[in-house]
Parts: structure tokens; sequence; C-alpha cells
């Protein structure tokens, strides 16, 4: 009488091992900074302390979202940042810091550095993956000189084409679109050393 039960519970498990044994695996992707051809020395060496970042809620999540139009995402469980973008964003802007700028000592949150140094805050408006092909980026961001209550302010928009098939061209648009962030904020850092150094 006992057989039959036992052998339905048998199948029953053997099916659920199969489900699971053909289930796609999950692939992790990182950001990575963009190799700069033309690269502008520093005046001096200077220290640029990156302060923590702010992401939309929507893609402050493990997984890759997708724009789908105006009114509907798709959450992909198997594509997934390896970090939290916001650890991810300011390392990446810090290594492309450290391209444009040779000499700067570029550094994220949290950091210890000293009172000569640039604050550079962050905060991510826009984070769009669209299924038409393209990246979109929208940063504002403030660049504080030391001893200066006054930052140099502005905000990047970026369009970035997707290159390829598949979330590592995807991955890669959106590294691009750091590195044009990260050459504005080099220009306002440029742009606010005169300042200080008609001060001293």
């Amino acid at each position: 009488m006992s057989r039959f039960p036992s052998l339905a519970l048998s199948m029953i498990v053997l099916t659920l091992f199969a489900g699971c044994a053909t289930s796609p695996s999950s692939k992790f992707y990182t950001l990575s900074p963009v190799q700069i051809v033309e690269q502008r020395p520093s005046a001096s060496p200077i220290a640029i302390a990156i302060d923590p970042v702010t992401v939309p809620e929507l893609v402050d999540r493990s997984q890759i979202v997708m724009k789908l139009d105006a009114n509907r995402v798709s959450i992909d469980e198997f594509a997934r940042w390896a970090d939290p973008l916001k650890s991810q964003i300011p390392r990446v802007l810090a290594a492309d810091l450290a391209q444009i700028m040779p000499g700067a000592i570029v550094s994220t949150y949290p950091q210890r550095v000293g009172d000569n140094a640039y604050h550079v805050s962050v905060d991510v408006q826009t984070f769009d993956s669209s299924a038409d092909g393209t990246v979109a980026l929208a940063v504002l961001w403030s660049v504080r000189p030391p001893k200066r209550s006054e930052p140099f302010s502005g905000r990047s928009v970026v369009h970035e084409a997707v290159s390829g098939p598949g979330y590592d061209a995807l991955v890669n648009a959106h590294s691009r679109a750091l590195a044009s962030v990260a050459n504005d904020i080099a220009a306002a850092t440029r742009r606010s050393m005169p300042a200080i150094t008609s001060k001293d």
C-alpha cells in the first residue's frame, strides 16, 4: 500500500531537482573606467574626495532594470550588478578622474582626507537602460574647493548608444556615460583652481 505514495514522492523530488538543474544561472556585471586618450595634467597635485552617491530607488537593487517604454520596466532576475550601484558609480568616477587629471589623488567615501581636498557630491537622477538600445544618465554634481563654502555645480545629461547585443554592451555604454560625467566634473575642478590660487 505504501509503495505507490513513496514512488510518487520520489518522482516529485526528482522533478524538483531536475527543475533546479535546468534553471538559468545569474550573471553578474560591473561598471568599469574608460581608457582616456587625452590627459590634461593638473596644475599641481590635488586631493579629490567623492562623497556618498545617491541613485534612483528604481535601480537601487541588484537586478538590472530595463526600461521598456515610458511606463513599463523589466527587472531581470538573472542579470545582476556584482556590487550596488551606490558603490560602483563612485569607484568608476574616481578611476576616470584619476586618468583625466594625472597627479590627482582621488578617493571615495568613506575616506579620510585633509582640509585641502576638493569634495565632489553626486546625485544620479536618471540611470536608464532602454530596450531601444540606448542608455541615459542624468547627474547633478558639485565640486566644493577647499576652504570655500560655495561649490561649483552642474548637471550632466548623457545618452550613449549600446554598441552590440547583450548586457555586456549595455554595461559598457553606462561606463562610457560615466566617463563623460567625470570629464564635466574634472572641468569644473580645474575652473575652481584659479579661484583658490587668487585668494592665496
